[in-house]
């Protein structure tokens, strides 16, 4: 029955949007980005809080050649990238994944996939705002966490209604600041090298005591790629974007392989710097770098992370708006959140929706139960874009779309599946119990469809 609604209200969906025919969406949200101005929205989602602590964390899974999860987790991210890149440029439109999997599959799985990035969406921004009233905010001025996650989260809702240019022009600013903060670790760490202080043979070792080469790569590849996962928040402004088709692949990959480049030279840096044993002991493994170099006051690398944690929480909430504000076009949620500002043609209900639940659950605490699902639940909606590619290629498109070698999605698919079985079974619980909910709501919502569907045959007026 689900694949027979689900047929019926793709199709739908397909004529409705005008698109099987070659005519080009319209949109009600304001076309404002640019190409430098994606690339940076991209960039500065993927170089998020997560670089802060990542080194170390790769360093005790994958020894001192930290460089080598890191190209590893690049190139599997990029396997995905690229299916986002052809479905985005072919249906540029808000609503991303969801969007992608209710045209292959149906609402059934639409719903099921955009509630997983919904919830690891405002999951992710409540984590953020936690984490932006915890230590690093601590070296300035000692505040309750949940006032100040609350008042943070309101001020990101009013950047984010303000207008997405106004967002991604604040984006370029915080995200310069975070380069420039990892250009520091680069230059300290070459600095300590020149004095004859660091060691080079670090990078050479890969494998740890516990496990072999291999394993260690393969190991810090998954903690490494929780980094690069962000990119898949930027087709969801694909609708805002002024020439999706010509733009996004440029500022996709563009901004992958800038983010991809840093990593690398800043995991060689700090694997140089400071010895593998205390970076992966160490909850600040770049700051071990400027202890050890000396020069740099730490609290300058406190006032950096605030600047990153603010700027993923701003891009993750302005993905989470729109995805909502999307599946509410397609029916998937309610039409409320389709509701937008008239001057500033933003969605207002649905980033005022989104906010309200992020300051719910930074209030509850909860967010430390459920962040671990957050890879987990990606890898499902993963899966399905991968694979909603080889489905929609039924589908003509624009004739100037991107279009993905074959290989690359199905490729894709199986990094989804090696990925997963790296999880642990924990994880796997309270990602399944999110799953399961989405699923119940979706059969409910599938049912309802169906129901409206026979009343309107049998009533047609």
């Amino acid at each position: 029955m689900a694949r027979r609604v689900g047929n019926r209200v793709s199709a739908q969906a397909a004529a409705e949007a005008g698109e099987q025919g070659g005519a080009q969406e319209t949109t009600t949200l304001k076309r404002a980005l640019t190409t430098p101005l994606l690339y940076f929205f991209i960039l500065g989602d993927v170089l998020g809080a997560g670089v802060y602590v990542l080194v170390g964390q790769v360093a005790a899974d994958a020894g001192g050649a930290v460089w080598a999860p890191l190209v590893v987790a690049l190139l599997l991210a990029l396997l995905t990238a690229a299916s986002y890149a052809e479905l985005a440029t072919k249906y540029p439109r808000a609503g991303g994944a969801s969007h992608y999997a209710t045209r292959a599959f149906g609402p059934f799985f639409g719903f099921v996939a955009g509630f997983c990035m919904l919830a690891a969406g405002i999951v992710s921004v409540a984590a953020l705002a936690r984490g932006f009233g915890g230590d690093y905010l601590s070296a300035f001025v000692t505040l309750p966490v949940g006032l100040v996650a609350v008042l943070f989260l309101a001020l990101l809702a009013l950047v984010n209604a303000r207008g997405i240019k106004e967002s991604t022009r604040a984006n370029v600013v915080a995200t310069v600041v975070e380069v420039s903060g990892l250009a520091v670790i680069v230059v300290l760490g070459a600095w300590l090298l020149l004095r004859g202080d660091g060691d080079v043979g670090r990078l050479t070792q890969l494998g740890t005591p516990e496990k072999g080469a291999a394993a260690a790569v393969l190991s810090g590849s998954v903690l490494a790629y929780y980094s690069f996962v962000g990119f898949e928040t930027s087709v969801n402004v694909a609708e805002e974007t002024r020439d999706p088709r010509r733009s996004y692949p440029r500022a996709l990959f563009g901004a992958l392989a800038t983010a991809g480049a840093v990593y690398v030279l800043v995991g060689m840096a700090a694997s140089a710097a400071v010895p593998t044993a205390r970076l992966a002991g160490s909850s600040g493994p770049l700051l071990e770098v400027v202890e050890e170099a000396g020069g740099v006051p730490t609290r300058l690398f406190s006032a950096i992370a605030l600047v990153a944690v603010a700027n993923g929480a701003l891009l993750t909430g302005i993905m989470s708006s729109r995805l909502a504000y999307g599946m509410a076009k397609d029916g998937l949620l309610p039409a409320a959140l389709t509701k937008v500002l008239p001057g500033r043609r933003t969605p207002w209900a649905a980033i005022a929706a989104t906010t309200l639940l992020a300051m719910l659950l930074a209030l509850t605490g909860s967010v430390a139960t459920l962040a671990s699902t957050l890879v987990l639940l990606l890898l499902v909606v993963f899966l399905m874009v991968n694979t909603a590619v080889l489905v929609l290629r039924r589908e003509p498109g624009e004739a100037d779309h991107f279009r993905t070698p074959t290989a690359l999605p199905v490729l894709g698919i199986a990094s989804c599946v090696v990925l997963a079985t790296q999880i642990e079974a924990q994880v796997w619980l309270r990602g399944l119990t999110v799953v399961a909910v989405g699923t119940v709501l979706a059969a409910l919502i599938c049912v309802r469809r169906t129901r409206r569907a026979d009343e309107d045959v049998r009533d047609p007026g």
